[in-house]
């Protein structure tokens, strides 16, 4: 079952991904994960490590909210 808040992660993630004109691939690739994996977390049907989430947003040009911590 999706949590509303994978759900708004993978939200946000596809979002991301598109302005950075990137497909699933190319990100997942980049990432360093499988372009399976990385749909699923965008369709909000899988958990995310931090670390995983990490490599996306950098590849994302994102700056974790942690950073500022």
């Amino acid at each position: 079952m999706k949590s509303k808040d994978a759900v708004e992660l993978g939200n946000k993630l596809r979002k991301a991904r598109e302005q950075a004109d990137l497909s699933q691939a190319e990100l997942a690739k980049r990432s360093g994960i499988s372009t399976n994996y990385y749909a699923e977390v965008e369709r909000g049907e899988k958990k995310i490590s931090f670390e995983k989430l990490q490599s996306i947003l950098k590849v994302l040009n994102i700056k974790s909210p942690l950073d500022s911590i």
